[in-house]
């Protein structure tokens, strides 16, 4: 069957997987981070590329809406676009492009060209996320959750579908009615359309009367006989394999625990999440940064918030790290996004601490 944008958003597994992945794109919070001689990071709240991943990227539209509107297009068609506007060749402004107005081509060496509005931009001016596509060597264009997720978004439809006309008429799919002797074409039609006018749709449940020795014999089916339980649980797994988000997200709690739904989140944000946020620094490095900029700031989200999902477990390996002298407390600060402390830097396990009584006099007692 032919899968539409529409009908992708209408299916409710698909739907969540987009909007769960798009979304959190959009919730985790991106800085552009100033590489100092000796290895520590300052926000470079200086440049104006930090108010644009940071905050707002335009007038109308907050960085986190721009990321959520490019990720839902390189997700369900296979690319996403963003223009960046200059000014005094200082990234000005980062607009949201619909992927249907630009034109995509490559150069023979594999540099892209778009065109938007009759005009040409390079590398340096688009941001373009985009899936994958083997099949074509410069990837003309990516291969979207439409493409990759047609057979399975199609049956999870027709599945849907099914439920529906099963339950429609109270549950009962249909019956035969018999009559002694045979009937020719007309009246059996004759017969039927006064049956589905006497007892279809909304009028279903109601006392049926027949005359010349006819009988009525329900056909029943339950739902269960035609597994379309573990079907649609089938469906729901299909989803969760091609978008990387784990069923436990879509609402699939037939094997969840306490313990692996923590690991499954986390999980989320390692293999379904975080290639997402790297294809967004890399984009960010190449239009808001000079060359020679990458080479002292990159750009980074914060992903301590989505992490916390186990704190306890987080929050033993912190301090394991400090007692192993493996961290120091700016270290551990740094990773939950809080300020450094003045004192924060001294490599030494806080749980050490020097003896009570070391049996040497006291310096005003000494012979």
């Amino acid at each position: 069957m032919t899968v539409t944008v529409d009908a992708l958003m209408r299916c409710p597994p698909a739907e969540a997987a987009v909007s769960i992945t798009s979304n959190s794109t959009a919730g985790v919070q991106c800085r552009l981070l100033h590489d100092d001689a000796d290895d520590s990071e300052r926000a470079a709240k200086q440049h104006p590329a930090y108010q644009l991943v940071h905050g707002f990227s335009n007038e109308w539209m907050s960085a986190g809406e721009i990321r959520r509107r490019v990720t839902l297009d390189a997700i369900i068609f296979g690319d996403g676009f963003a223009l960046v506007t200059r000014t005094a060749d200082r990234p000005a402004e980062i607009l949201y492009v619909p992927r249907q107005v630009v034109v995509l081509e490559y150069k023979p060496d594999g540099e892209p060209v778009y065109r938007i509005d009759g005009r040409e931009y390079g590398p340096a001016d688009v941001v373009h996320l985009q899936t994958p596509n083997p099949s074509s060597p410069l990837q003309q264009r990516g291969l979207g959750l439409l493409h990759t997720g047609r057979d399975a978004i199609g049956l999870a439809i027709l599945l849907e579908r099914s439920a529906s006309q099963l339950f429609k008429n109270n549950s009962r799919p249909g019956g035969v009615l018999s009559f002694k002797g045979s009937l020719n074409a007309t009246a059996a039609g004759r017969i039927a359309q006064m049956w589905r006018s006497a007892h279809g749709g909304d009028k279903a449940g109601g006392i049926a009367v027949i005359d010349n020795e006819g009988s009525y014999t329900p056909i029943a089916f339950s739902s269960v006989d035609s597994q379309a339980i573990e079907q649609r649980a089938f469906v729901v797994s299909e989803i969760s394999r091609l978008t990387r988000v784990p069923a436990t997200l879509l609402s699939d709690m037939s094997r969840a625990t306490w313990s692996n739904s923590v690991q499954l989140d986390l999980q989320f944000v390692k293999y379904g999440l975080q290639p997402w946020l790297r294809a967004w620094c890399d984009a960010y490095a190449r239009t808001l940064l000079t060359p020679e900029e990458r080479a002292t700031m990159h750009f980074e989200f914060d992903l301590s918030q989505l992490l916390m999902a186990d704190p306890a477990a987080r929050a033993t390996a912190f301090g394991q790290y400090r007692s192993a002298g493996v961290m120091t407390a700016n270290d551990v600060r740094r990773e939950l996004n809080l300020p450094p402390l003045p004192d924060g830097d001294v490599l030494a396990s806080p749980h050490v601490q020097s003896s009570a009584n070391d049996n040497q006099p006291k310096k005003d007692q000494a012979a």
